[in-house]
């Protein structure tokens, strides 16, 4: 433990209580050293979850410690100011997506930690879900042969509001679906089908007493020539497929989520070989017409985010996620938002 890099976590709601605390604190080379909340029951929470971890009430208590790294789980506003700060502290930072309000404030930052000369990443741990992993398997084999059309789901069912800023907040908020799943769909389309040339789409607010989006659709025409349609809502009573990814030699279907955030949420960390893995029954189906055959899901890895985290920090390698990736899904998102407010096409190339 004393080679361990030790982390400090501003923010324990969903982000930083469910996914990044038990992902850093089952790390063998991290160490959870304190979190930042001045919510009297987190701080509790943090005591009873990670006794190790001092929990302090704000970001100054928290830079005045000893810590080799600062991970940013904050409201989304908050997300500059506080990488900011670590940042001006000589101290590398991981910032949860969405990465910053706007584009342009990621590459502000982004030039800011260069001038620091501080590594700066962003938490997509959606690359590491095990249908993005068999989609990127799939492709690297050529299974599907030329893509045309990438169609990905993020949809649930929460027809009632929850009194929290991701249901309730407005832009000052940076609130709402688009910026909450959407990040992880853009971020996912961008990776695997490159730079997006033209967007549409339509952002609606369903719920009554609603002022952040929640159902939300976005069309991605890709330079490269394939379309990616998008949708991410909280009022889908069924969900369609995870992803369905057509190919002029055969098409992948996938139903399901990636279990990991289940497994975090009921405790469970990655321990062991079975983590990630899901059971045969939930296999994607790949092929033409009624000849179809079950593919194998990869495992899902979330730990392989902070692996790459760690060997960045040791030995100098890229981050595990370019910032400027997040920035190039910011900006995808705002010509998003400028599309729903026009009923147009946004071009961005």
């Amino acid at each position: 433990m004393s080679s361990a890099l030790r982390v400090g976590l501003v923010g324990y709601g969903v982000g930083g209580a469910i996914f990044h605390a038990p992902l850093i604190a089952a790390h063998p080379s991290l160490r959870l050293a304190a979190v930042v909340t001045a919510n009297p029951e987190r701080q509790q929470q943090v005591r009873a979850e990670h006794p190790e971890a001092a929990a302090v009430g704000d970001m100054d208590a928290l830079l005045g410690r000893e810590l080799d790294l600062v991970v940013i789980a904050s409201p989304n506003r908050t997300h500059a100011e506080l990488a900011t700060a670590a940042l001006d502290a000589g101290l590398p930072v991981v910032v949860d997506k969405p990465f910053t309000p706007t584009s342009l404030e990621g590459r502000q930052l982004i030039e800011h930690a260069a001038a620091k000369g501080q590594l700066l990443t962003v938490f997509q741990n959606r690359r590491w879900d095990n249908d993005m992993r068999t989609v990127r398997k799939l492709l690297d084999d050529g299974e599907l042969g030329r893509v045309h059309r990438f169609e990905s789901r993020f949809e649930r069912w929460s027809p009632t509001p929850k009194p929290t800023w991701r249901d309730s907040g407005g832009a000052e908020d940076v609130a709402g679906i688009l910026y909450d799943l959407g990040s992880h769909l853009i971020d996912q389309a961008l990776q695997l089908f490159g730079q997006v040339a033209a967007v549409y789409a339509e952002i609606d607010c369903r719920r009554a007493g609603v002022r952040a989006d929640d159902d939300t659709f976005i069309a991605l025409t890709h330079a490269s020539g394939v379309r990616s349609h998008l949708w991410m809502s909280k009022v889908a009573a069924r969900p369609g497929p995870r992803f369905r990814v057509l190919g002029d030699a055969a098409t992948f279907t996938k139903y399901g989520l990636d279990p990991q955030e289940a497994e975090l949420r009921a405790g469970r960390v990655p321990v062991d070989d079975t983590w990630g893995r899901e059971p045969e029954d939930l296999w994607g189906v790949l092929g033409v017409g009624d000849d179809v055959r079950r593919v194998p899901s990869e495992a899902g890895d979330y730990l392989a985010f902070y692996d790459g985290v760690v060997k960045a920090l040791r030995d100098g390698t890229p981050p595990p996620v370019d910032p400027a990736d997040a920035v190039a899904a910011l900006d995808v998102i705002a010509a998003a938002r400028r599309s729903a407010a026009e009923i147009t096409v946004d071009r961005l190339l």
